[in-house]
């Protein structure tokens, strides 16, 4: 079957469309006639041109993907969340071309009738292995290899570097057992993904638009009896009532078990005058949200206000800060050093007071932590989104405070996207 002519990346497809002069659209879900919401077909252009701009300044041949967030970038597919953690597909950009994308089974078949983003016949079923359960003495890893090679070679790119961005050894071994140098191919696709354009911007507003409606209700239900699991039940039900397509993970951690922040959740049971907070992480459309709130239950006493207090003003000037052309390390040396809140090192209290890119991936560019961003900055830049964060454990002990905020960086700064109040401390059913 012929193919595509190959594709030019116009001004275009690679304008990202900002207009800083309209407030930030979160349009709904459905599609209508009377309003442009989100343009998919310009999406996929976007970053389809993005990619392939990487891809030339990288000077790679082609990238190879095996990360489920790249291969939804590329391709404009998703199999949802259960292939996340399955290493079973795989697509492949050679610069000017169509990718190719070999997908579980069936769901080949399915794109070629229902998505046209690309060529339908660049859609092939494929299977490596899933994490070894078939082990790589089937050939199925090595069949792969030289038909990836025939395709570079087709391409005229068969003698240049191929970026990689995850990939089981027995899969890099295959490639280059066929003559494929492989190199870093993640960094490339970071670059691509860094700045996002008015069609992103737009669902990663959405994306928080649901999040803000779920702290809603949570502040309703968060009371004595009510257990951490049930909350998480709660908020899962909502996102997907509401068009999640993916409800990655949510922290509920309350009452002593603030400080140290554990990252997770338990069946513990609320109790008067816990602090108590939440991150809630899913996904609209594959776009992510990173969004903390502390709530107290029916009071508050002051170490815990003292707390928050802190963690406001820890967040209120990294905001501040926010401009394109700033560093990262700029942001991070604002924020308190380990020692200063009760941890040995940076790296043990890495990811209390961050930043981090949101897109296609809960973790982009940029990444903001004294951990690295004091000795290795990187510039921001307008049309990011990123998620800051910070922390403080109380003085009694056991309670903290945690707050998070979603940032656009505008022509002018960060323009806040998380809008569930947390000026200040939230107090859940007063007493």
């Amino acid at each position: 079957m012929a193919s595509r002519e190959p594709t030019i990346i116009t001004p275009a497809d690679i304008d990202p469309r900002h207009n800083w002069k309209r407030p930030l659209a979160a349009p709904g879900r459905t599609n209508v006639d009377f309003e442009e919401r989100v343009n998919f077909q310009r999406l996929h252009k976007y970053r389809l041109a993005r990619a392939r701009k990487a891809l030339a300044d990288a000077g790679m041949g082609a990238l190879l993907c095996f990360d489920n967030n790249n291969i939804r970038y590329l391709t404009s597919t998703t199999i949802g969340e259960w292939a996340r953690d399955k290493v079973c597909r795989y697509a492949l950009l050679t610069g000017d071309g169509d990718p190719h994308l070999w997908d579980f089974g069936s769901a080949a078949a399915h794109h070629r009738l229902h998505s046209p983003a690309i060529h339908h016949d660049h859609y092939h079923a494929g299977m490596l292995g899933l994490r070894g359960t078939v082990p790589p003495s089937t050939g199925f890893m090595k069949q792969a290899a030289v038909e990836i090679k025939s395709l570079l070679d087709a391409a005229g790119v068969g003698k240049m570097p191929v970026g990689v961005d995850i990939c089981e050894p027995p899969m890099l071994f295959a490639l280059q057992e066929v003559g494929i140098r492989v190199v870093d191919g993640q960094q490339t696709m970071l670059d691509a993904r860094e700045i996002k354009n008015i069609d992103e911007i737009t669902l990663l507003n959405i994306a928080a638009s649901m999040v803000d409606g779920v702290y809603h209700t949570i502040s309703e239900k968060l009371k004595p009896g009510v257990r951490e699991s049930e909350i998480v039940a709660l908020a899962n039900q909502m996102l997907y009532e509401m068009g999640s397509d993916d409800v990655e993970a949510i922290n509920a951690v309350s009452g002593e078990r603030c400080s140290p922040h554990p990252h997770n959740f338990t069946d513990r049971i609320i109790r008067p005058g816990d602090q108590a907070f939440f991150d809630i992480i899913q996904a609209y459309m594959g776009y992510r949200t990173c969004y903390y709130r502390t709530f107290n239950v029916g009071k508050a006493t002051p170490s815990q206000r003292d707390a928050y207090k802190k963690c406001r003003e820890w967040m209120d000037v990294a905001l501040e800060k926010i401009k394109p052309g700033v560093g990262t390390d700029e942001i991070a040396q604002l924020w308190p050093e380990a020692k200063d809140f009760g941890f040995t090192s940076e790296m043990e209290a890495f990811a209390l007071q961050f930043g981090h890119g949101l897109g296609v991936a809960l973790h982009e560019r940029p990444i903001i932590s004294r951990l690295v961003s004091l000795d290795y900055p990187i510039e921001i830049k307008t049309g990011m989104v990123f998620a800051v964060e910070t922390y403080c454990p109380a003085t009694d002990g056991s309670s903290a405070a945690r707050i998070e905020e979603e940032v656009v960086v505008t022509d002018k700064g960060a323009k806040v996207i998380t809008l569930f109040p947390a000026l200040e401390l939230p107090i859940a059913n007063p007493y």
